[in-house]
């Protein structure tokens, strides 16, 4: 069986928000190396895209597509298997930077990732922004119809009580809000099933830590880091991990505040 043969039956996929493309950079080398994924979405990059260390990431075996942008934002697939590139950027909603890219992998998934608006607070203008980028998430995603297709990224959108530290007491708080969870449901309506949570249904587990006031150690965390998948990403997958090892600080470097989440798929 040549390497092509066995990636088209096995593959692993992950999203990582890595806060800081520069700031990362060893850490992620730790991490490729230990855990060696063939596909990756990365979020928040905050470089542009003419500024993206290619050799570095070659130097491992991993091409990288890129959409990035000056200091906030910005997107990036890499993979270690053949990749083409097909969306850069949410149509509609370039004003609101680097959040979307999407590539065709070989083995037969079209693999998008995003990285959803924050918000901020309800009483900020970008949580009225939040909504209509989801809103054109929804009709962007709704217009393709590849069999097996994966959208993951960090969505900032806590669905259900499950998915935070603060459970129940959470709802109507950013990130918490009604409208944020039917945006988040209507992307879901699409075809969509949240991998982690089909293998999980009840697991408490997050994949996001505010750096401050010891939250890691305290599991004040929230779960907003998916890989979501069609019927047929769903039907490969053999087991997701929310990396928890990798939200820690290694030899001296500082993890970002997500952890890598992952999934082994078969077919």
């Amino acid at each position: 069986m040549t390497r092509r043969d066995w990636h088209k039956h096995n593959m692993r996929i992950a999203t990582w928000n890595i806060n800081g493309l520069r700031a990362r950079l060893d850490f992620m080398k730790l991490w490729l190396a230990d855990r060696k994924p063939n596909v990756v979405g990365l979020q928040e990059l905050k470089t542009p895209t003419e500024d993206f260390p290619h050799e570095e990431f070659e130097a491992l075996g991993y091409k990288a597509l890129v959409h990035g942008q000056k200091s906030w934002n910005g997107v990036a697939i890499l993979t270690n298997v053949d990749a083409e590139l097909r969306q850069v950027g949410l149509p509609g909603q370039e004003d609101w930077g680097a959040r979307l890219i999407t590539a065709e992998i070989d083995g037969g998934i079209e693999f998008t990732t995003v990285y959803c608006p924050n918000g901020k607070s309800l009483q900020h203008d970008d949580y009225a922004n939040k909504l209509a980028w989801y809103d054109s998430l929804v009709a962007h995603w709704s217009a393709g119809d590849h069999p097996k297709r994966v959208l993951c990224g960090d969505f900032n959108i806590v669905p259900t009580a499950l998915d935070g530290w603060r459970g129940e007491a959470g709802a109507g708080t950013i990130f918490y809000t009604e409208d944020e969870r039917k945006r988040f449901a209507a992307v879901m309506d699409t075809g969509l099933t949240d991998l982690y949570r089909h293998l999980y249904p009840e697991e408490q587990a997050f994949s996001w830590w505010d750096y401050r006031g010891g939250a890691f150690h305290r599991k004040h965390g929230l779960r907003i880091d998916f890989l979501l998948g069609t019927q047929a990403a769903v039907a490969a997958t053999r087991e997701v991990v929310i990396d928890r090892d990798y939200r820690k600080k290694l030899d001296g470097l500082t993890a970002s505040d997500h952890a890598p989440v992952y999934a082994d798929l078969h077919s």
